[in-house]
């Protein structure tokens, strides 16, 4: 015997979802995210350790960017047509606007993924390459490494349209691009 699916789980039209069907699905559990054509719930709850880096993490940028860039947590981009996934955080050069639901990419310098048990294949490999191919100049990946964070930085290679790394950050994150940002990451996670 096997259960029906709620009708909201259903997609709208036999080619799937796309990325604007995420703003009329309020049933949808937070932090849905659609990776090419597929919803992808967030069900496991998050772990206060993950939430108080990205918290931490989220203050330091909007502390250090330079007028005219802004810092998000957990919005959607929308990479194309099928889709729009959410980075734990996002500088952007977009104005604020409150009722904003998700950016484009040529709005975004940097994505970051801290990395948890449940998305940790989808942060190391499906969204850097999305996210490359979208031609987002900057990603940030955070690893937990024996309880302290690590910081793997890239760019991206305009020839090839892949991030190269620019560097691994233990206990400080010194960083000149986007901007400069010099943090203790120790001080990120109590």
């Amino acid at each position: 015997m096997t259960a029906e699916l709620p009708d909201w789980m259903i997609p709208p039209r036999p080619s799937g979802w796309e990325a604007d069907d995420l703003d009329h699905l309020p049933q949808a559990p937070r932090h849905t995210e659609l990776i090419d054509g597929a919803l992808i719930f967030m069900m496991s709850p998050r772990r206060s350790r993950h939430s108080r880096l990205v918290e931490n993490l989220t203050f330091a940028l909007r502390q250090a960017a330079p007028a005219g860039l802004e810092t998000e947590r957990e919005m959607t981009i929308r990479l194309d047509k099928k889709s729009r996934p959410e980075p734990d955080i996002l500088v952007t050069t977009a104005s604020c606007d409150p009722d904003r639901t998700c950016y484009a990419p040529e709005e975004i310098a940097l994505v970051i993924e801290v990395v948890s048990e449940e998305s940790a294949d989808r942060d190391r490999s499906l969204k850097p390459f999305k996210y490359a191919q979208a031609k987002i100049p900057h990603f940030w990946r955070i690893e937990d490494e024996a309880g302290a964070p690590t910081v793997h930085t890239y760019e991206l290679d305009d020839m090839t349209s892949t991030y190269v790394a620019t560097g691994i950050h233990r206990d400080r994150l010194k960083a000149t691009v986007p901007f400069s940002l010099d943090t203790d990451l120790k001080s990120l996670v109590p």
